[in-house]
């Protein structure tokens, strides 16, 4: 099984293939703050299951805090 999905503008195109390893959701305020939300939903992917198909130029890491490793 397979997931395709893209960022808002479909500058950056991905394929996660599998089951993910996890799925939760999350209130703290590191998610609260980064979803905009009060509650934020995630799937966690290993990383070889994770197929950029275009825009990897445009993917940038932001550590907000020692626990917290965003990818946007």
């Amino acid at each position: 099984m397979s997931h395709a999905g893209s960022c808002f503008c479909g500058a950056v195109r991905l394929v996660v293939k599998g089951a993910p390893e996890g799925m939760g959701y999350c209130h703290c305020r590191s998610c609260r703050s980064w979803s905009g939300g009060p509650v934020n939903a995630f799937s966690l992917w290993k990383p070889e299951a994770l197929e950029i198909e275009s825009g990897a130029e445009h993917i940038a890491t932001f550590q907000k805090t020692p626990l917290s490793e965003r990818k946007y």
